[in-house]
């Protein structure tokens, strides 16, 4: 619980001294354009692209998306970026899907998605059967949706096990998920395998490519070795992208894709049992901010599949010099075999902790893992720009580091 000692001054003040108070609380905190964080933001370094943010922000900052009848071009502009990003995951015909505000309800609405399905062929309890590896959304719609979680154990190269996953899919299972690519790994699941598993069961298949959503199609278009996972493979049933990711707009707009329309309507929620007429909501939800959905539909629309390869292009060429330079580290290496620009570290003879608080003194946010120990990396276009004294400090900080302090360690 938050502590609300002392509380909101309330009594009234100028603008100037707000806005001065809120400079001071913002300068004590990372710097979301400064290029030292690797998650929780995706700066890509260019002005032109944070502009358009901006002024789409500004036209759109007060907007409602609740009622597409009173507001249709902006539910026009929300089916816009629906299609586009189905597109770039190879949706069929007649698939269908919202904008939510984030990867997180994206989730949780392909899991209430799931979960009427199975109840609707007679499983009381219904089951999601997901790798250890796949983000806490899950265990979360399990928590407020009743349903359980499954875990699959990972394989040497930290990706779902399939033969475990043989093993624990039964008759409850609700929908099997594949992770392309996975946070703490940057992997990709064998989608493939466990789309076939979860048809042969009758369940469905949910990848979760919030992050790699943005990076893998424009991958691919580069020649790069991208394995199966998206709506080209037989058995996925839904998934989810979030645009707020690499797709490079603001907190509040990610995706969720059904392959089948009559499965979005299981996700939509209508009422009419009051005396205010029809109510009727798409994910969770009621009144939904109007500015993430334009700002998506006028940023993909800004730069394009062309656009967002080029992004990509330069930012691989960030994350194959980051990797060279940690396989040249002694006693330093990657953990298994990730695609993108999600990287984690491990080493079984020094501490990365004590030297993530060296890189923590030093200004740069680095992120760890627990399993295995280690440090973790998500890579963002602004990073070329800072990555050769990213480099020198994290050798110099291999060489010379002391204790770990036991920083606590969190998502971000």
């Amino acid at each position: 619980m938050m502590d609300l000692a002392g509380g909101m001054d309330l009594t009234g003040r100028d603008a100037a001294t707000i806005l001065a108070d809120l400079d001071a609380r913002q300068a004590k905190e990372p710097d979301v354009h400064g290029a030292r964080l690797f998650g929780l933001v995706y700066p890509t370094g260019r002005d032109d692209i944070d502009e358009l943010a901006l002024e789409v922000n500004r036209r759109y900052l007060f907007g409602n998306a609740l009622n597409p009848f009173k507001f249709p071009e902006l539910a026009a502009l929300e089916t816009e970026v629906v299609a586009g990003v189905g597109s770039l995951v190879n949706l069929p015909d007649g698939g269908g899907g919202s904008m939510t505000s984030g990867g997180t309800e994206s989730i949780l609405m392909s899991m209430l998605v799931s979960r009427e399905r199975a109840r609707a062929r007679g499983v009381e309890r219904p089951q999601i059967l997901a790798p250890v590896s796949a983000h806490p959304a899950y265990a979360k719609a399990a928590h407020y949706f009743d349903l359980d979680v499954v875990r699959i154990p990972l394989d040497g190269s930290y990706r779902a096990d399939v033969r475990e996953a043989e093993q624990l899919i039964g008759p409850d299972t609700a929908v099997v998920i594949a992770s392309a690519f996975s946070y703490p790994y940057g992997v990709v699941d064998p989608v493939a395998d466990l789309a076939a598993l979860a048809a042969e069961h009758g369940a469905g298949c949910h990848v979760d490519a919030c992050i790699g959503g943005f990076v893998l199609p424009f991958l691919e278009r580069l020649g790069h070795d991208v394995p199966p996972w998206d709506f080209r493979v037989a058995g996925v049933t839904e998934m989810s992208a979030d645009v707020h990711k690499y797709g490079y707009v603001p907190k509040g707009a990610s995706v969720v894709l059904h392959r089948d329309e009559d499965w979005f309507g299981h996700q939509a929620f209508l009422f009419d049992q009051w005396p205010a007429g029809l109510y009727g909501s798409p994910a969770m939800a009621g009144a939904r901010p109007a500015a993430p959905i334009a700002t998506a539909w006028a940023v993909m629309s800004y730069l394009g599949v062309d656009g967002y390869t080029e992004i990509v292009r330069d930012l691989m060429t960030t994350v194959a010099k980051v990797r060279a330079a940690v396989d040249a580290l002694p006693g330093v290496g990657i953990v298994g075999d990730p695609v993108g620009p999600v990287l984690a570290l491990a080493s079984d003879t020094i501490d990365l902790y004590a030297v993530g608080d060296v890189m923590d003194d030093r200004g740069w946010n680095l992120n760890r893992n627990t399993d295995p120990p280690g440090l973790h990396v998500m890579l963002s276009p602004a990073h070329g720009a800072v990555v050769d004294t990213l480099l020198a400090d994290l050798g110099d900080a291999v060489a010379n580091h002391g204790e770990s302090r036991g920083k606590a360690i969190r998502y971000s």
